[in-house]
């Protein structure tokens, strides 16, 4: 479990293609501390640390991840969100996270106001999931709140710390990144048959 608060943004070092995997080497300040088998989440993906190499560990994304995330659109130079797991004894401080990507969505508009961002977001909401006014959101692993919460779209405020500690100081307009919608949303959700 994850709770989208970003310990550091990592760097595509290399790519490598083996039948339909790909292999993903990220160079990170904190690769050297992970260990083989270890859950980490890249751009809100968990996915298992498989080698690691002083300040570079790799790790391998299957078919099903690539089609249903923003990976199979990574390049080398990239930068990507990473987070390991929450340690049992730890604060929660942003909101359970699985690291299981729901949908892609696309980045529809960047506005910039007066020290912080202001990002806009759709999805095709045809795949069910929906986001609710004040509610949380993982977008690339970072837990945020969204607001001006319609069918198919929703928005989040970026303050300076978190634009310039995660990937959001990249994207751009038109750019996919890997939604994750709030948990008890899609509990809540599937209870009530809708």
């Amino acid at each position: 479990m994850f709770t989208g608060i970003i310990e550091t943004v990592g760097t595509i070092s290399s790519i490598e293609q083996e039948g339909s995997n790909y292999h993903f080497n990220i160079e990170s300040n904190i690769s050297n501390e992970l260990k083989i088998d270890q859950s980490v989440a890249h751009n809100g993906v968990c996915l298992t640390v498989v080698a690691v190499n002083e300040n570079v560990h790799r790790v391998t994304a299957i078919d099903e991840t690539l089609q249903k995330t923003s990976l199979g659109n990574w390049n080398v130079g990239d930068k990507v969100n990473i987070e390991r797991c929450m340690v049992a004894n730890g604060r929660f401080d942003g909101h359970v996270v699985q690291g299981h990507v729901d949908q892609i969505g696309t980045v529809t508009s960047i506005q910039e106001e007066d020290g912080s961002w202001l990002y806009d977001f759709e999805y095709d909401p045809s795949l069910g999931n929906v986001t609710v006014e004040k509610g949380s959101i993982c977008v690339n692993g970072t837990s945020l709140t969204c607001f001006n919460s319609e069918e198919g779209k929703f928005r989040v405020a970026i303050i300076p710390y978190t634009y310039d500690h995660t990937v959001f100081h990249t994207l751009k307009e038109g750019d996919s990144v890997n939604l994750e919608f709030d948990i008890i949303g899609k509990y809540v959700k599937r209870l009530l048959g809708k």
